[in-house]
């Protein structure tokens, strides 16, 4: 079994992410292809993709939003993603269970008596007019109803057990709101898709083959990562035959699309800033083909990395305008012109071309 190390992986990563070069996609394609940006921080997806398309104008993607065609929503490992709309009503029911799951992991004993079923009725019912609302406001029919529970437990528990969608102007280019929440259903016109026949998967299928497409080669703990589910192992031997293997330098299987692009690892790797919480650093168990152990903990602290030759090198801030790079390890002079000039690029984007201040930090010594 052929083994790839780190360089070829880091390679193979950046072009199934678009790193390598900057695509020629229409925004939800490439949203698609994506299978979504991570997107808590509801700005932070517009620098993921300024950073992976030739030409992307954030009023687009607002435009999107606005027009139903991507949706914010709780998903993967329950945290908010920006998607397509026809990958939420896909996807959304064989996530239900683990976003329930999650929910209960955390607020152990918070639901002991309380029948979900009904809860999650009553949650419907208060999200039945279509008017976008605010969890507390939700919160609040609940409580009535459910006066011991924690307040907070009852809001995360609806939004896991109701399919809801985050409406703009949450997520709009350059708009600071809260979150109201709305029922899916009636956001997108129609019921998510229900949950297959038992003993089938082929949304557990479909996840396995876009992951790889998108992030592979991967193992199926970096699939787990992911995603979040727990029970996805029927669905990669119900398309192992469709895919090759490799291993990686630690001796684990790496599954992969056959005709999945692998770029020679010498392959030369632009600089690159990513937002907080990126999924081409987030999307692996094993992420070391991006970023160092060392540095592993920034990337769930939410720091926005500059890559180097592919890997994380760095990290960079917006301070009063000027974008301030702070190396992880020493640059070379090459590599402090490369970072300073996407650092450019990108003020300029952030401030509509009204400036390109750009400020890279001493190397640590």
């Amino acid at each position: 079994m052929t083994v790839l190390d780190d360089r070829a992986l880091n390679r193979a990563t950046l072009a199934r992410q678009l790193l390598l070069d900057r695509a020629d996609l229409p925004v939800a394609d490439a949203v698609a292809h994506l299978c979504g940006l991570q997107a808590q921080e509801p700005q932070e997806p517009y620098v993921g993709l300024w950073s992976r398309l030739r030409d992307v104008d954030p009023a687009d993607v607002s435009d999107l939003l606005v027009r139903r065609r991507l949706v914010r929503t709780h998903l993967m490992r329950r945290t908010v993603h920006l998607l397509t709309a026809d990958d939420v009503l896909a996807w959304r029911s064989r996530h239900a269970g683990m976003l329930r799951q999650r929910v209960l992991g955390v607020y152990r004993g918070e639901f002991d008596g309380v029948d979900l079923d009904d809860l999650a009725a009553a949650g419907r019912s208060a999200l039945a007019d279509g008017t976008p609302r605010t969890t507390a406001e939700v919160v609040r029919v609940l409580a009535d109803r459910w006066p011991a529970a924690d307040r907070r437990a009852l809001g995360e528990m609806l939004i896991a057990l109701v399919p809801t969608a985050q409406a703009p102007p949450r997520g709009l280019w350059r708009t600071t709101a809260g979150v109201r929440t709305v029922a899916l259903a009636g956001w997108l016109g129609r019921e998510v898709d229900p949950p297959a026949p038992e003993g089938t998967d082929p949304v557990g299928r479909d996840l396995v083959r876009r992951y790889l497409a998108a992030y592979g080669p991967a193992a199926s703990a970096d699939l787990r990562a992911w995603c979040g589910l727990a029970g996805l192992p029927a669905a990669v031997a119900a398309v192992r035959d469709e895919l090759v293997s490799f291993r990686d330098e630690r001796g684990r299987v790496l599954l992969d699309l056959p005709d999945a692009p692998r770029p020679d690892p010498d392959t030369p790797a632009p600089a690159r800033f990513l937002p907080a919480f990126d999924n081409a650093v987030l999307g692996y168990h094993d992420r070391t083909r991006i970023i160092d152990d060392a540095h592993r903990l920034l990337s769930v602290g939410g720091a926005r990395f500059v890559l180097l030759d592919g890997r994380v090198a760095g990290t960079w801030t917006v301070d009063a305008g000027t974008v301030a790079v702070t190396p992880l390890r020493p640059f070379t002079r090459a590599e402090r012109a490369a970072a300073a000039e996407e650092g450019r690029a990108v003020a300029s984007f952030l401030s509509d071309g009204e400036n390109q201040r750009v400020r890279v930090a001493a190397s640590p010594r």
